[in-house]
Parts: C-alpha cells; sequence; structure tokens
C-alpha cells in the first residue's frame, strides 16, 4: 500500500470518529455515550491523526496517545485551564476538558487497545480465510 493511500485511509478515519463526536458532543447528553464512549473514540482520533503525518508508523505510538491522553486527564485534576487563565476560552476548556475522573483513564485504554487489536483481528480472519480452502483440499486430497 501507498504513502498516500495509507494516509487516505488515516485521515478518513480520522475524520469519521470526528464526525461521530461532534454528533455526541451535539445530540447525546447521558451517562455512558458521551462520558465513557466518547473518551474512548477520543484516544482513537488522536492516533488516526498522527497517522496522518507519520503513515508508516511510529513503534510505541499507541503508549504515546495513552501516556498523552492521561496528561491532559491528569491537568485535568490540577485544573491547569484556571491556572493558565483560560476557562474563558472555549475550545481549549473543551480539548484540556475540566473534570478529572479515573473512568476516563480507563476509557482511553480501551480506545487504544480497539485501535491495536482490530489490525490484528482483521489479518487473523484474513489469513485464516486465504488458508482455509487451501488446507480443505489438500485434506481431502
Amino acid at each position: 500500500m501507498t504513502t498516500a493511500r495509507r494516509r487516505l485511509i488515516y485521515f478518513g478515519a480520522f475524520v469519521i470518529i470526528l464526525l461521530i463526536e461532534v454528533c455526541i458532543a451535539l445530540w447525546v447528553n447521558d451517562s455512558f455515550v458521551r462520558p465513557y464512549l466518547g473518551d474512548v473514540l477520543a484516544v482513537m482520533a488522536v492516533y488516526f491523526l498522527v497517522r496522518v503525518f507519520m503513515p508508516t508508523g511510529v513503534k510505541w505510538l499507541l503508549l504515546y496517545v495513552f501516556l498523552f491522553a492521561v496528561c491532559v486527564e491528569i491537568s485535568q485534576y490540577f485544573h491547569l485551564v484556571h491556572i493558565l487563565g483560560l476557562e474563558n476560552n472555549r475550545v481549549v476548556s473543551i480539548l484540556l476538558g475540566g473534570v478529572f475522573d479515573v473512568t476516563d483513564i480507563l476509557s482511553y485504554g480501551i480506545g487504544c487497545l480497539i485501535v491495536w487489536g482490530v489490525p490484528l483481528l482483521l489479518r487473523h480472519r484474513r489469513s485464516s480465510v486465504s488458508d482455509g480452502p487451501s488446507m480443505r483440499a489438500s485434506a481431502t486430497a
């Protein structure tokens, strides 16, 4: 797969997740989707955005994305937005958040696991499908 194609796929994944996040922010006000699924999707969006600029990958990128998300969460514990005097800046307040919650860190971990696990499952499934018929043919011969 070419680098340009990879960039396009990562950009498409980022845009789709971003649109889902915007829809959640605008129209969902519940106790599960918005706080938990939103955080799962947030780390996925960050990962895909970084992959647009680094399409061949970085060995520990998922760990770095997770640690970045944890640092943002810890900054909420220390009220960094208020310390910086940016509480009236809506964009910064949304991006950095305002309420520390340990379960958010769990959501970030789940998002990273999904990004890591889905390609593995797809590769395994593809290899099983491509190996399957030839194995059956040799077993019947």
